[in-house]
Parts: structure tokens; C-alpha cells; sequence
């Protein structure tokens, strides 16, 4: 008995060291650091969004972030991104093949973070929330209910199933997972929901995720002001722009049982910009000087953004202050960020690059080649199309008021609302205070003025002839993705309209147009003030990044081979719209301009290589 229980002794001993190391396999927080594999790693992060970058580029982008030092890549996952329509997901095509990113990013020897949110916020349409389920009257966004908490759990559910097997602790990439995103900041801002019920939130989420199959370990991230609305008990706070260190340390021990580790989730190297304002720079030597400070103190952090990318399509959102009712953001999403939009290394690469070299023990990877730019000639326009006109030939939905984006079963784009009057007025005041968000208005097809809910400006005058037809194309500029106002983001007219204080009620006919596909253009006579639809077909060579330059141009959306480039506008600052190379073909290229205003009949397409994000007209 006693050579058997010594050989026992024996065997178990022999053992040890193979139940640690399953124990401490994969990634963990322990002892007030993160650990990898049992070891103390830093995370030196960069955040760049796969939805913003063409597939084609995904490589190139995680080699440059790897060339800059970095051993991490963070992005969100936005939910209506992958769920294109009420229960259909889409996980598979172009720039939405998340787990195509995940493998990449692992052959490139990077950890990934995951921030899922459900709320993302990222200057992304709604914030990354579905718009339609604003159509159900029984759910309220981003609080405990029932309804929104369901839909929350099957979106988790369906992404998950895509990045199962992708994790630390199973021999994947991802390292950690967000809960939620800086909660705390909305915390602040509803104080008409009680304190019980935001914690009975966050806390749901947190538990939705681990339910669903997400492993630990998990983070919050808030202003370090804001902990206490955003911090989840057993969860890893994170700070959003903190530079002060002890502040820092001081606030994760304040909800951390008073240990580390010490993370900035979002190290702002650049800002985001809107239209009509200033583009924003940020400069090199205070993000080198600031990096310098977080390694020398052991604080992990992840650059926001690294690589911000393109808004193409109509992913772009927005925010609001007291000056605008809204501020969408511009197509661009450069951020200032080091590497540029087009995947360039700025100054301030270099100057964080440097800094990183000087802390680390190898020599940092070689900075990838750059995709080759052109400035192609211009181009003559082949072929133009009255919008107003090809729009109608859809049949309308008629209704006594005139309904939102949403209620029409529309997401994005625009929707054309017309109305016939038996009777004239000889000078009227319109006035839409529901405009949702930028509307130009026609009287019996000649443009009379345009209205904006940017520069808050709700009315305008206008005279209507017996048997006159009113018509009002509205443009969704894109839903607010940050704040309280996020619950309130139906698009469109979404309240009465006035004539002199008159309801304009009774036989409202809409148009849907939400230009998720090209249309077909029919070479025609044009009318300026009109808007046009313009074709370009460019001969092309060689294929190359490229920037079309918009500023002779008024307002609209460009297509190129069918991908929708995002949206222009005069105001600025942005004047230029990027061309992904991998988007153009040698031979044939169709371009097709959706331009709104068209105050001057356009002859030609201009391109250049270099961006113009700076300019306000």
C-alpha cells in the first residue's frame, strides 16, 4: 500500500507542471496583468474597422499597423452591418467576411480585440443598431427591455457563431471582449432612467455574452469620470483619453478590488470631423510624447484609430450639439490617424514608430511597400438622367401625412415626397420641423430652395400655382450613433408639414429611392437645379488608387463598378473621394455621380492623387 501511494505521490508531482500550464493556456488577467500563455504581456494596440478597409487591403493595413510597432489590433463589429435585413446575416461578402480578417490577422502574428457593443457608437450609422427596430413600438434601444434585449441576444448568437474557435483559449487570435461601449457616457446623459436600470442593463449584456459563448476575459471602457455608470462588476474597466497615469491607475483600482492591469482602450491620435466644419489634426510629437509616457509607465493602450478607413456607402453617422441639430460625419474617416486613409505612413507614423523602436528588443517589421496612386485623366461624361423623372415611374405609397424612412420600409438614401394642390397660394411659408435631414424643394419641377437640418434651417417661401405640384427630395445624412438623442432617429418627414401654419394633410405621394443598386442611365435632355444622375466610363489601363475630386461638383453619392464611394458635399472640408485600385479593372470602369443640386450642367470627372480633407468652402 505504501509503494503505491508513493508511487502516486510520484505521478502527481510529474503532473504539475502539466496542469499549470493547461491552466494558464490561452489569455487571462491575473495578478493585476495581462497574461498570455502564463507570461506578462503589454498590449500595444491599434484599432482599425475591417468594414472601412476593401478586403483587398486587409493585409496591407495589419503590416503597416505590425511595422509601427504594434502587437494588437482592435475593431468593432457593427450589428447592421451583418444583418442587412430583418433576420437575413451576412457574414460572407466583400469588406463583412469578419472571419477572413480573424485569419488574417493571425497569419500576421496579431492579437485581436473584439468590440461587438451591441452598441458600437464608431461615427457608424446608428451606432451599429439595425435601423427597423425603431419600427417596433414595444422596444426601447440600449435599455433593460425585453424587446431590444431578444434582438440583442440573436445578433449575439449569429455572430459568435461566426468566431467561434477564433479565441485565445482555443488557439485563436482574440484576446478580450468588450462588454457594451462606454456606457458610462449614456449613463450620464439619461438621467431620466433610474440607476437600478441601468445596472440591470449593462449587467444583461455582460451575461448575454458569456451565456452565448463568449469567453473571459472581458473590458469596459468610459472616460475614467465615468466608471462608475459604465463599470461592470468582475469586468477589467478600460479608459477612453486619459493621459493622466495616476488618474488612470487611481480610478481601475477604484473598481478593480485596487489592481491593475492599466489600459487606455482609446488613445486618440486623431478626432472625427463633420461636414461644414474644420478638419481636425492632432500632432505628431503629442501622440510620440504620450506614447513615450504609457511605456514607460507599463500601460497598455490601443491607438483609436490607427487606420480609420472610408464611410462608403451610407455607413457614415453623426452627432449633434447646441450650434446643429445634427453633425453627420464626412465620407472620409482619416481621423489623422497615423496611417492615412489611403494606407499611407504619415509623420506621425514615423514619430510613434521611432518611439516603439527605442522600446522594443527586436528590430520592427519592414514598413510594406505602398499601394501605387495615379491621377488618371479626366474623364468626359458619357450619359445623364433626370432623377425626378426616372423616380416616378415607381409606383408610390400614398398616404394621408407623409411617413418616415422607416415606416416605408427604407433604411438609407432618399425618399421623394410629392403633393398635388387643388388651390394656389400666391406666397407661403413651408415649414418642416420634422426634416430628417436635408431636403431640396421643386414647384412643378423648378428647384425654389433646399432645407437643412444642419444649419437648422426648417422653412422657406414659396408660391404654388392652381393645380401646382409640391415635391421634396429628403436625404438620410445619417443616424446620430452618440448621446441621448440616439433614441430619436427615424429619418425623413417625420412630423406634419405647414403652409402658412396650414397642415398640409390628404393625398402625400412617396417615392422610395434608396440607391442600394445603380440604376440604369438613359442618355437625356437636363435641366439645371434638377437633380441628374451622370455617367463616366473610364478606359483604364493599369489599375491604382485614385481620388475623384468633387469640389466643382454640389452634393450627391458616387458609384464606381457598382460600390458606392460614399457622399460628397461642397461645404467641406472634404473636397475628394477616395478609389480603392481594387475596385477599378483594366478596361472599362462605370462611374455613376447621383448629384442633388446640379446648379451647373457637369461635362467631366476630375481625378488627382492626393486627398483634400481640409477645405470649407
Amino acid at each position: 500500500m505504501n509503494k503505491i501511494l508513493f508511487k502516486l505521490g510520484v505521478l502527481l508531482i510529474c503532473l504539475i507542471p502539466f496542469f499549470s500550464t493547461a491552466q494558464t493556456k490561452g489569455f487571462s488577467i491575473s495578478n493585476g496583468e495581462f497574461q498570455k500563455d502564463g507570461k506578462i504581456v503589454k498590449i500595444h494596440s491599434g484599432e482599425m474597422h475591417y468594414e472601412r478597409i476593401p478586403k483587398e487591403y486587409w493585409r496591407h493595413r495589419l503590416q503597416m499597423l505590425k511595422a509601427m510597432g504594434l502587437n494588437t489590433v482592435a475593431t468593432y463589429v457593427f450589428w447592421n452591418y451583418h444583418e442587412i435585413e430583418p433576420g437575413v446575416w451576412d457574414f460572407k461578402t466583400g469588406n463583412r467576411d469578419l472571419a477572413e480578417f480573424l485569419r488574417i490577422a493571425k497569419s500576421e502574428g496579431l492579437y485581436v480585440i473584439l468590440r461587438p457593443g451591441p452598441y458600437a457608437c464608431g461615427e457608424w450609422e446608428f451606432g451599429g443598431y439595425p435601423w427597423w427596430l425603431q419600427n417596433n413600438p414595444d422596444l426601447v434601444i440600449r435599455t433593460n427591455n425585453k424587446a431590444f434585449l431578444d434582438a440583442c441576444k440573436t445578433y449575439l448568437q449569429n455572430l459568435y457563431a461566426v468566431v467561434k474557435g477564433n479565441f485565445a483559449n482555443q488557439g485563436g487570435p482574440i484576446i478580450m471582449v468588450q462588454a457594451e461601449n462606454e456606457f458610462g457616457s449614456y449613463v450620464s446623459q439619461r438621467s431620466d432612467i433610474s440607476a437600478e436600470d441601468h445596472k440591470a442593463y449593462k449587467t444583461a449584456i455582460y451575461n448575454m455574452l458569456k451565456e452565448t459563448g463568449f469567453p473571459e476575459p472581458f473590458f469596459t471602457s468610459d472616460g475614467t469620470w465615468l466608471f462608475e455608470g459604465g463599470a461592470v462588476e468582475g469586468v477589467l474597466p478600460t479608459a477612453n483619453g486619459e493621459s493622466n497615469i495616476e488618474n488612470l491607475k487611481k480610478q481601475v483600482d477604484k473598481y478593480h478590488k485596487g489592481q491593475g492591469p492599466y489600459m487606455v482602450a482609446e488613445f486618440y491620435s486623431g478626432w472625427l470631423d463633420h461636414w461644414a466644419e474644420p478638419f481636425i489634426k492632432i500632432g505628431s510629437e503629442e501622440i510620440a510624447s504620450q506614447t513615450k509616457k504609457y511605456l514607460d509607465a507599463g500601460v497598455s493602450f490601443n491607438y483609436y484609430m490607427v487606420h480609420g478607413g472610408t464611410n462608403f456607402g451610407f455607413t457614415s453617422g453623426a452627432n449633434y450639439n447646441e450650434e446643429s441639430d445634427i453633425q453627420p460625419d464626412i465620407t472620409s474617416y482619416d481621423y489623422d490617424a497615423p496611417i492615412s486613409e489611403a494606407g499611407w505612413a504619415t509623420p506621425k507614423f514615423m514619430a510613434i514608430r521611432d518611439v516603439m523602436q527605442k522600446y522594443s528588443k527586436t528590430k520592427l517589421a519592414s514598413i510594406p511597400e505602398k499601394i501605387p496612386v495615379t491621377k488618371y485623366p479626366n474623364q468626359l461624361i458619357k450619359s445623364s438622367m433626370d432623377v425626378l423623372s426616372w423616380i416616378k415611374k415607381e409606383k408610390p405609397v400614398v398616404n394621408d401625412q407623409p411617413l418616415t424612412f422607416e415606416k416605408l420600409g427604407q433604411g438609407n438614401g432618399y425618399v421623394l415626397y410629392r403633393k398635388r394642390f387643388t388651390q394656389p397660394i400666391s406666397s407661403g411659408k413651408l415649414k418642416i420641423e420634422g426634416l430628417r435631414d436635408f431636403a431640396t424643394v421643386y414647384v412643378n419641377g423648378v428647384k425654389v430652395g433646399e432645407l437643412n437640418r444642419v444649419f437648422k434651417n426648417y422653412e422657406l417661401t414659396l408660391s404654388i400655382p392652381f393645380n401646382g405640384i409640391l415635391e421634396i427630395l429628403v436625404e438620410n445624412m445619417g443616424r446620430i450613433n452618440y448621446g441621448a438623442e440616439i433614441v430619436h432617429n427615424t429619418k425623413g418627414i417625420i412630423s406634419p408639414v405647414f403652409i402658412n401654419e396650414y397642415e398640409i394633410s390628404g393625398g402625400w405621394e412617396m417615392y422610395k429611392m434608396p440607391m442600394s443598386e445603380v440604376p440604369a442611365i438613359k442618355n437625356e435632355t437636363i435641366k439645371p437645379g434638377r437633380p441628374v444622375l451622370y455617367e463616366s466610363v473610364v478606359n483604364i489601363n493599369k489599375p491604382a488608387d485614385t481620388f475623384l475630386d468633387m469640389s466643382a461638383w454640389g452634393k450627391g453619392i458616387v458609384f464606381v463598378n457598382g460600390h458606392n464611394l460614399g457622399r460628397y458635399w461642397k461645404v467641406g472640408p472634404q473636397q475628394t473621394l477616395y478609389v480603392p485600385g481594387c475596385w477599378l479593372k483594366a478596361g472599362e470602369n462605370k462611374f455613376v455621380v447621383l448629384e442633388q443640386l446640379n446648379e451647373n450642367t457637369q461635362k467631366e470627372l476630375t481625378f488627382t492623387d492626393q486627398p483634400i480633407l481640409d477645405k470649407l468652402n
